[in-house]
């Protein structure tokens, strides 16, 4: 099964879910606006994808809480603010990727 993280409002997770519904997949969506990662999700995020990678430098959260004038610890951001990732994250069998992967999707099912 893969597992889709993003939020509903992110064209690009809509795209991750709309394909893998057209292929009739069995997926698990994670909205970051009513669910954060657990330490465990987190690590195993981190531990594929530098934390420095999976920070959205473009969102209005990265903007709003005035990152790109700090010095900061990605890890400990992403920790406490879930609306800093860059989405979708998808998740299968150990693998992780970052963004609208179609050449992933395909390969999970």
């Amino acid at each position: 099964m893969i597992q889709i993280i993003g939020t509903k409002s992110c064209a690009q997770t809509r795209a991750a879910i709309r394909f893998l519904k057209e292929r009739r997949a069995d997926y698990q969506f994670v909205d970051l606006k009513e669910r954060s990662l657990s330490k465990g999700e987190l690590e195993n995020i981190f531990s594929r994808i530098a934390p420095e990678e999976c920070i959205d430098k473009d969102g209005r959260t990265y903007a709003k809480l005035g990152l790109e004038y700090k010095v900061y610890d990605a890890a400990e951001e992403l920790d406490g603010n879930n609306l800093l990732f860059r989405t979708p994250i998808l998740r299968s069998r150990g693998r992780v990727a970052i963004g609208y992967d179609e050449a992933f999707l395909k390969g999970e099912l």
